[in-house]
C-alpha cells in the first residue's frame, strides 16, 4: 500500500464534509418535498425540523465517524436494558417504523455506490488484515449516515409515523450525495496506486449470489432462478445419467479443487444421497461440533435410503425435516462453548444414537426423534423466559383490558341502577373505579384477591348508604366507614387518579354519610338520578390504554435502545428470500391473509434474523401471548430480552426485514448448490 494514503484519510475527508453534508440536505430534501405532490403534507413538518437538523445531524455524524478513526464500531451500543412493564419494555410497530425506514435509507444509498462501497469495504478490511470485507467494519457505510438522520429528524416533536415518511423521502437525496463523497474516496485509493488491490481483496471468498439474497430479503425485485427440490435434482441426475457424455463433461478433463466433491458420473441413489451430504457437511454456517453430530446422523440416513425409495423424491421427508431443524438452531449459536449449545448437543448425542441403533431406520422413527427435538427446543426457550413469568403474564393480561373494562363497566352499571348513590360517586363508580377493577386485573390475574376486593367494594359502597334501622346500625356503619374510605384511596392511588377527580365524590359520598348518621336518607327526596356517562367522558377518567402505557414507554426511553448484539455478525448475504410482496399489500385480503398464517406459524424455539433498533440480530421465540399480540425474543445470550408486539412484526415482516434461519435450510442449500453443478455452474 502506498504511504502516501494515510489510514484515516477517508475518514477525515468524511469529517470534514460532516458539515456540508448537513446544510445541503437541508436543500436537496426541501427540494425533493417541494417536486413531489404526495411529500406536499410533509413540507409542515420540514419545517419544523429545518432550524436544528443542520446541527443535530452533523453533530450526530461526527460523533459516529470519530468511533471509527478511534477503531470502535461506531453503532456498537451496551447491553440492552428494558425499562417499563416489569423490567419489559415493548417494541412496538413505531420502533419497528424507524427500523424499516434506518434500513431504507441504508440501502437506498448501498444501491445507488455498491461498486464504490465494495471497494472501500475493502480497504477496510485489508487495514484490518482480515480475508474478507465485512459491512459493519466499514466505518463510512450509509448506516452511520441513516443513524445520524433518524437523529435529526427524531430530535423534534414529530410523530414516528411523520418522522418515517420524512426519511423516505429523504433517503434518495442523501443517498446521492453520499455517492459523491464515496467517488471521491475511491479516486483517493486509485491515486495511492491500491485501486487494483481493494477491487479484487477477498473476492475469492465473496459469495456470488448474496447481492441476490439480500435484495431479495429487503423486498427489491432482484429475479432469482426458483429453488431446486430433490425430486428435481434426481431427476436431473436421471437425465445426466441417460445420455453420452464427453470426458469434458464428465469431469476427466477440466481441473477441480480436491476438496470439492466429485461430478456425478452415472450416479447412483447411494452416490447422489452421498454428494449431498457432502454438501450438507460443507455449509460454512455449521460449527465444527454440530458438523460432527450431522456426519453421526449420516449412518442412519444411508440406511433409510435403502429401503426407503421416497427419501430422495421427497424434501418435506421427515429425515430432512430432522436435518434442517437440529442445523438451523444450532446455527444460532456462534461459540461452541455457549452453554444453551452444549446442552442441545449432549441432547442430540442420545437421539442421534437411537437412530444409529435402530435394526431398520423408518421414516416414522426420524418423525418420532424430530418431534422430541422440537419439544427440546421449546423447552429450553421456554426456560429463558422463566424469571419474566409475572412481566409476560402482565403482557398478555393487558391486552385483554379493553374487553374486561366493557364487561366491569356493564355489571358496574347493573349494580348502581337503584342504588341511592349522589351523582358525583355514581360517575366514579361508571368510571374511575372500573380502571381501579381492570387494572386489578391486569396486575394481579382477573381472579387475583385485590382484583375481587376492588369488585366486592362496589357493593360495599351501596351497602352502606342504606338508611340505618337503629343506633346500633348508625354505630355499626360509624366502624365501617373508615375502612371504606381508606380502601378507596388505596383504589385511586392504585391508578394514580388525580386529587381533582377524587376529591368531589368522596366528598360527596361523606356527606351522604353524615345524612345517614344524623337519621337522614342518603338521598334528598327532591334529588334526581344520575345519567349513565358518555363514553367519551368514561374514557376522560380513565386512565392510559394499552396502546397509551407501550407509547408512553416509547417516549420515556431512548428510541434507539443500546444493544451488544450489533458485536455478533449476521451475514445478509447469507439470508434467505423472504417473499415480501405477499405481505406489503396492507389494503389486499391476500396480504392480509398471509400475515396471519406468518404469524399463526410462529412458534417457540425458532430462530429469526430481524433487523430491529437499527441492525440485524439473531433472536428466538421465547414466548407467545394467548391471543399472539405479544412475543418475547431472546438473543444470543441468555440475557438478552426483546418483547416485540404483533404490529410491529407485522411492519418488519412487509419491509422484509425479518427472516426465519430454518427458511433457507441446510438441505435446501446443498441441493442448490448440486442443481448449479449439474448446469455447469
Amino acid at each position: 500500500m502506498s504511504s502516501s494514503l494515510h489510514p484515516h484519510h477517508l475518514l477525515d475527508h468524511a469529517l470534514t464534509e460532516a458539515g456540508p453534508l448537513a446544510r445541503e440536505l437541508l436543500h436537496v430534501v426541501q427540494d425533493e418535498l417541494d417536486k413531489h405532490p404526495q411529500h406536499f403534507p410533509l413540507r409542515d413538518a420540514w419545517r419544523k425540523v429545518r432550524a436544528h437538523f443542520a446541527a443535530d445531524f452533523e453533530g450526530k455524524l461526527i460523533d459516529l465517524l470519530q468511533a471509527g478513526r478511534r477503531g470502535e464500531d461506531p453503532l456498537q451500543r451496551a447491553p440492552l436494558q428494558f425499562g417499563g412493564m416489569e423490567g419489559l419494555s415493548l417494541v412496538d410497530e413505531h420502533q419497528a417504523l424507524q427500523d424499516v425506514a434506518i434500513a431504507h435509507v441504508a440501502h437506498t444509498a448501498e444501491e445507488l455506490s455498491r461498486a464504490e462501497l465494495h471497494q472501500i469495504g475493502n480497504f477496510y478490511a485489508a487495514l484490518r488484515g482480515t480475508a474478507r470485507a465485512r459491512e459493519r467494519d466499514n466505518p463510512l457505510r450509509p448506516a452511520l449516515y441513516a443513524h445520524a438522520l433518524h437523529h435529526a429528524l427524531a430530535a423534534s416533536p414529530l410523530g414516528a409515523q411523520v418522522q418515517y415518511e420524512l426519511m423516505r423521502a429523504a433517503a434518495t437525496p442523501l443517498a446521492r450525495a453520499l455517492q459523491r463523497q464515496y467517488v471521491q474516496a475511491c479516486a483517493a485509493l486509485h491515486a495511492a496506486d491500491i485501486g487494483d488491490m481493494v477491487a479484487s481483496h477477498g473476492h475469492a471468498q465473496t459469495d456470488p449470489l448474496a447481492h441476490q439474497r439480500l435484495a431479495a430479503a429487503r423486498g427489491i425485485g432482484v429475479r432469482q432462478a426458483p429453488p431446486g427440490t430433490l425430486d428435481g435434482l434426481s431427476r436431473r441426475v436421471d437425465a445426466v445419467n441417460s445420455r453420452p457424455q464427453s470426458l469434458s463433461a464428465l469431469g476427466g478433463l477440466t481441473q477441480r479443487d480436491p476438496l470439492a466433491p466429485a461430478p456425478f458420473v452415472r450416479s447412483t441413489g447411494p452416490d447422489m444421497l452421498s454428494r449431498l451430504y457432502d454438501q450438507i457437511l460443507a455449509d460454512p454456517r455449521l460449527l465444527p461440533p454440530l458438523k460432527a453430530l450431522l456426519a453421526r446422523l449420516q449412518i442412519a440416513v444411508v440406511r433409510l435410503a435403502r429401503s426407503d425409495a421416497t427419501l430422495l423424491r421427497r424434501q418435506d421427508h421427515p429425515t430432512w425435516s430432522l436435518l434442517n431443524r437440529v442445523a438451523a438452531h444450532g446455527m444460532a449459536f456462534e461459540r461452541v462453548d455457549d452453554r444453551r449449545f452444549v446442552e442441545f448437543l449432549r441432547f442430540m448425542e442420545a437421539e442421534a444414537q437411537l437412530l444409529v441403533d435402530a435394526p431398520t431406520p423408518t421414516a416414522t422413527l426420524f418423525q418420532q426423534v424430530l418431534a422430541r427435538v422440537d419439544a427440546q427446543i421449546d423447552q429450553q426457550a421456554r426456560q429463558s423466559s422463566e424469571r419474566n413469568a409475572v412481566a409476560l403474564a402482565a403482557l398478555e393480561r393487558e391486552q385483554q383490558r379493553t374487553e374486561w373494562r366493557e364487561l366491569i363497566r356493564e355489571q358496574i352499571d347493573h349494580q348502581v341502577a337503584d342504588a341511592p348513590l349522589g351523582p358525583r360517586m355514581h360517575r366514579f363508580l361508571q368510571t374511575a373505579w372500573v380502571e381501579v377493577i381492570v387494572t386489578a386485573m391486569v396486575r394481579h390475574g382477573r381472579d387475583s384477591q385485590e382484583a375481587l376486593a376492588a369488585m366486592e367494594l362496589v357493593d360495599a359502597v351501596i351497602d352502606s348508604l342504606t338508611t340505618p334501622r337503629d343506633s346500633a346500625d348508625r354505630e355499626a356503619l360509624q366502624m365501617r366507614l373508615p375502612v371504606l374510605g381508606e380502601r378507596l384511596m388505596t383504589g385511586c392511588d392504585s391508578i394514580q387518579l388525580p386529587e381533582a377527580k377524587r376529591e368531589p365524590p368522596l366528598t360527596e359520598l361523606m356527606g351522604q354519610h353524615a345524612r345517614l348518621l344524623r337519621g337522614l336518607p342518603a338521598l334528598e327526596a327532591h334529588a334526581r338520578r344520575p345519567t349513565a356517562p358518555k363514553p367519551d367522558t368514561a374514557a376522560s377518567a380513565a386512565p392510559a390504554s394499552a396502546d397509551e402505557i407501550v407509547k408512553r414507554l416509547m417516549e420515556e426511553r431512548d428510541s434507539q435502545i443500546p444493544s451488544h448484539w450489533l458485536s455478533a455478525d449476521v451475514d445478509r448475504g447469507e439470508l434467505p428470500t423472504v417473499p415480501v410482496a405477499l405481505y406489503n399489500e396492507h389494503d389486499s385480503p391476500d396480504a392480509r391473509a398471509a400475515l396471519q398464517r406468518w404469524i399463526d406459524g410462529l412458534q417457540i424455539g425458532r430462530w429469526f434474523h430481524m433487523f430491529i433498533q437499527g441492525d440485524w440480530h439473531t433472536t428466538q421465540v421465547a414466548w407467545i401471548s394467548e391471543g399472539r399480540q405479544f412475543m418475547l425474543f431472546v438473543g444470543r445470550e441468555a440475557d438478552e430480552r426483546l418483547p416485540l408486539t404483533r404490529r410491529a412484526l407485522e411492519a418488519l415482516l412487509a419491509n422484509g426485514l425479518i427472516t426465519a434461519l430454518e427458511d433457507d435450510s441446510v438441505v435446501q442449500r446443498a441441493v442448490d448448490t448440486l442443481m448449479s453443478d449439474l448446469d455447469g455452474g
